[in-house]
Order: structure tokens, then sequence, then C-alpha cells
């Protein structure tokens, strides 16, 4: 350990480690501090069930937040989507940087976009979310696909497609953005066709509350414009009590009127795995300048989705 540096607790997989290198630039640009990356093993690491099995919900966050509290690291580095809407009171969401591109993209055989793929083509994904809208637009455009739940890393999920086991596997631009292996996509999905999950391409940079000093000098590399969008985004699953692992999407993005940004639009969909159910709203409004704003654009449309009879729609309800 160098004296003097900062420990940025990571988890060790070669998304998260790339991820975490970035920040650690980043940081100690800000604090003039080397940063060295504490590598740490979470629960959705080492177990090989459905993410929708184990919970989802923080899986790959409370080791990170256990090292934190204990002192074992000055702060840690999540994929903003893995977070548990709820914020312990003893850490602080110091940092939201710029989010990455947030849609989903297809990895297929061949070169295929997704509207090419054959009769019976098999898709990979382990998230209940991209099975709901990928069946639903199959549906809605006469696609005979299947969807295939798999678990594991870049590597193994695009391995997957190459030794034919699948057609086509879903992953998240922003994963494959970050570890230089965005040429291998064949198709981007259009957020029109399958929003992403709450938060997907941002990254949240997590201390203790009480490290004043810290709070501030990560904030530094906090994204007002971000910060807002995840906040609503997150603010409805949170309404909808729904965990990172429901077949829930969402995004804000901001619209603007030349160089104005004018609103904020949040969309949100919810849908059983098959397709067959879907909920989609959408809401604009004033861009919000307060995480209460934020919050507040959340919860309207996730309050509007629950009429339409969301809940329904996600299975169990994470509490």
């Amino acid at each position: 350990m160098t004296d003097n540096a900062l420990r940025l607790g990571t988890r060790r997989s070669k998304l998260a480690m790339a991820q975490s290198g970035l920040v650690a630039e980043a940081v100690s640009r800000v604090t003039g501090r080397p940063v060295e990356l504490v590598e740490i093993t979470t629960y959705g690491d080492v177990s090989r069930e459905a993410l929708a099995q184990i919970g989802g919900t923080g899986v790959f966050v409370t080791a990170l937040r256990d090292a934190l509290l204990r002192g074992e690291v000055d702060f840690a580095v999540h994929s903003l989507k893995d977070l548990p809407t709820a914020q312990p009171e003893e850490l602080a969401l110091a940092a939201v940087p710029e989010r990455e591109d947030p849609r989903d993209v297809i990895v297929a055989r061949d070169a295929l976009k997704f509207t090419d793929l054959p009769r019976g083509a098999r898709v990979g994904t382990g998230s209940p979310r991209r099975m709901a809208q990928l069946n639903a637009y199959a549906r809605a455009h006469g696609l005979d696909i299947e969807t295939v739940p798999i678990r594991g890393n870049i590597d193994t999920r695009v391995g997957y497609v190459r030794e034919g086991q699948l057609d086509a596997v879903v992953l998240a631009a922003a994963g494959l953005n970050r570890i230089g292996r965005i040429d291998e996509v064949t198709d981007f999905l259009s957020v029109d066709t399958v929003l992403p999950a709450p938060g997907q391409g941002a990254l949240a940079i997590e201390c203790a509350a009480d490290n004043a000093a810290l709070v501030a000098a990560l904030g530094e590399l906090d994204d007002p414009s971000t910060r807002a969008a995840v906040t609503a985004e997150r603010s409805l699953l949170a309404a909808l009590e729904a965990g990172c692992s429901a077949p829930v999407g969402a995004l804000a993005d901001l619209l603007a009127d030349g160089p104005n940004v004018k609103e904020m639009r949040l969309r949100g969909v919810v849908g059983t795995t098959d397709g067959s159910r879907m909920v989609q709203l959408s809401t604009t409004g004033p861009v919000p300048q307060t995480h209460e704003q934020a919050t507040a654009l959340g919860r309207e449309l996730a309050a509007e989705m629950l009429v339409q009879g969301a809940a329904g729609l996600m299975g169990e309800r994470a509490l």
C-alpha cells in the first residue's frame, strides 16, 4: 500500500476492474493522491443461480459496502443498476459520473441484426427485463425467437454465440465500450424497442457518509444531468417496489429545443417475461433541479403504471 493512497473497493470481473480503473484515474486527478484497487468477491460473482432466484437486489453490492463500513476501503465503485434503491445512512452516494451509452446491444452470429435473426433463433440473456421486451417486440412484429436464460461475464456470454450454442446474446453497450469490445456488436437496440434497466450505463461512487472531505472530493466527478436522470429512474423502480432483477425498464432523457434543454422525459415499462402483457408509459416535466423533484417524477410515473396493472406483471414484488 502506497503511503497516502486511497483504497478503491471493486469487484474482480474484467468489466468491474475496467470501470474502477477509469474512476481511479479520475479520482487521482482531483485529489492528487494515488488510488489502489482492492479486489472484493461478491455473492453475485460466485453464485451460479439466476439473479431472479438469488434476489438480484444487492448481490453484487453488499460485500463492497461491508468493506466500506469496516474501513477496509475508502470508497467503492458500482454499476449503478446493481444498487438497491434504498441508500444506507452510513454511506454517501458521493458521485454519479457522466453516463455511458445506456442502450442494450445484440452480439449475433454472422453479424445479424435482431430483426434478421432466423425463425427459432435462440437469444441469451440473464435479464427478465430484456426477455419481456424482446418477446413483446417479437410478438408485435412476427419474429420467432426463443429467449434463453444465461449467466456469466461478457466472455462467457459472447462465447455461447462463438461456439454455436446460441444465435445471439443481449448485453449492455456501456460494458462493451468500457472494455474496448464495442466493435463486436452486431446491432444496437433502440430504446424504443428495449428500455434499459434503471441506471444502466451509469456508475456509482460510494464512501462513508461521515468522511466529509472525501465526499466533497469525489463529488467533483458528479454529473448533475446523469444524477437527475438516474434518480428519476430509480425512484420509479422503488415506487413499483421492484428489485433490480424485476422486468422493469426505465430511461430519463433531456429534451432540448436547439441549445436549450427544456424538459426531462421519463419512460417506464414492465411486462411478463413472455412478452404477452406490457405496461409502458411516459411522462414529461421540467428538468429536475433537486433530488426531491427527480424523485417525484419517478413516483408519479410509477403511480400511473400501477393504476394500469403493473404490479401484477412483476411476479413477487421486492419489499
